[in-house]
């Protein structure tokens, strides 16, 4: 089907003239902005949004605009109220610039655009890890949480005897002014790392690498944190270092089997040494004590000795004395008692006298051989027994050996 150029009813029945899409613009003709082939007038425009405005405003003129400008400044002036939570600071800023810091609680500021308000939270703990990227910091690969990743460019150190030793480091720290952590560092987590590796490098640098696995490491730690904490400071970064915890302190992985062995040595010599302590100090005093005991006896047996020397020089003295006022009775005194004292230590043989052919009898028993302890407080005798003198034969002999009678 043709198209009807020439004007009259489209093809779709409309009444379009000029083909399909009408006819071209008139030449010279005005469009929509007026005649003339003018854009919309800017006078026209004023006036109509003045005319939309007074349609709102109530009547009465200035006043209405008045009081409307008074609602606009007083929802301006009040939207200067903020609200700093415990664990935030506020940080007011005007024009951009630092102004101060609110403490938590209601505060106001000029609202915008002179001055605005940030309120970062200064109590959470934040951490940086050295030497080692950890889980949380790791990207997950399919779906998995991927474990701590070493990073040795970090993490290995030389220490004060020329040894490498691989140490992780997990460092702590919180913002204690929030003005100077928001405006003296552009990176305060990458200042607060950087600080902690150089001072750690430092200490290990000076510290033997056997106390540094042993026993040194909690006076490394505050090393470590007293020194990043001044670094810090210098920089005026607001930022409080709260601890430094050593993670792994360990031997490069190539040598930590041979480490590991000259620990266990360690471990058994200290066991050793403390086996020997132990047995020193039981031995010692026992024999203190062995020593002490054999002292107090030999003391005991001096001083008995020496008493009993004095008793009998006592003794003799008063013999002397009973000699030189009468002898006679003094001398058979002293027979008496030396032949009781014979007699009670020798067998006794009575033998009667009207008796003929008496046999001879040598005790030669058990009896015989065994010598009577003496008395205490007379020496003993060293004078052999003497032998008993023949027994004449037959019967009625009596014969009386330790205080027995055999007939």
């Amino acid at each position: 089907m043709p198209w009807n150029n020439s004007g009259g009813n489209s093809p779709w029945g409309n009444p379009r003239p000029g083909g399909p899409w009408g006819s071209p613009p008139p030449p010279g003709g005005g469009g929509s902005g007026g005649p003339g082939g003018r854009g919309p007038d800017l006078d026209d425009m004023i006036r109509q949004a003045q005319e939309a405005v007074r349609r709102y405003l109530p009547k009465g003129g200035g006043k209405g605009i008045a009081l409307l400008g008074l609602i606009v400044v007083a929802v301006w002036a009040g939207s200067g109220f903020y609200r700093v939570q415990p664990d935030e600071q506020g940080v007011v800023m005007r024009f951009g610039a630092f102004d101060r810091t609110a403490p938590p609680g209601l505060n106001y500021h000029i609202p915008w655009p002179v001055e605005s308000v940030t309120t970062p939270r200064v109590t959470r703990i934040n951490r940086v890890d050295i030497g080692f990227v950890g889980a949380a910091d790791t990207p997950v690969v399919t779906g998995r949480v991927q474990p701590a990743r070493d990073v040795l460019a970090e993490s290995l150190m030389l220490t004060g005897d020329e040894n490498i030793i691989d140490i992780d480091v997990a460092v702590f720290w919180r913002i204690r002014d929030a003005g100077e952590f928001l405006f003296n560092t552009r990176n305060p987590e990458s200042t607060v790392k950087s600080a902690a590796e150089s001072v750690m490098r430092e200490v290990i640098g000076r510290t033997p690498i056997q106390p540094a696995l042993t026993e040194a490491r909690a006076q490394i730690e505050q090393e470590v944190r007293r020194g990043t904490q001044s670094i810090v400071d210098q920089y005026g970064a607001g930022i409080e270092i709260v601890q430094v915890q050593l993670q792994k302190v360990d031997p490069p992985a190539q040598v930590i089997d041979a480490f590991r062995d000259v620990q266990r040595a360690n471990a058994d010599r200290e066991r050793l040494r403390n086996e020997a302590e132990s047995f020193r100090n039981d031995i010692i005093p026992r024999a203190r004590g062995e020593a002490e005991r054999l002292v107090q006896e030999a003391q005991g047996v001096r001083e008995s000795q020496i008493a009993r020397a004095r008793g009998e020089a006592a003794r003799f003295t008063s013999v002397l004395a009973a000699y030189q006022v009468a002898q006679d009775i003094t001398i058979r005194r002293l027979y008496l008692e030396t032949m009781e004292e014979i007699l009670r230590r020798n067998p006794m043989i009575l033998v009667d006298d009207r008796l003929q052919g008496i046999v001879p009898f040598l005790p030669l028993g058990e009896g015989a051989a065994i010598p009577r302890p003496a008395p205490q407080g007379t020496a003993p005798s060293t004078r052999p027994a003497p032998l008993p003198p023949a027994l004449p034969q037959g019967p009625g002999v009596v014969q009386s050996r330790n205080q027995g009678i055999t007939r």
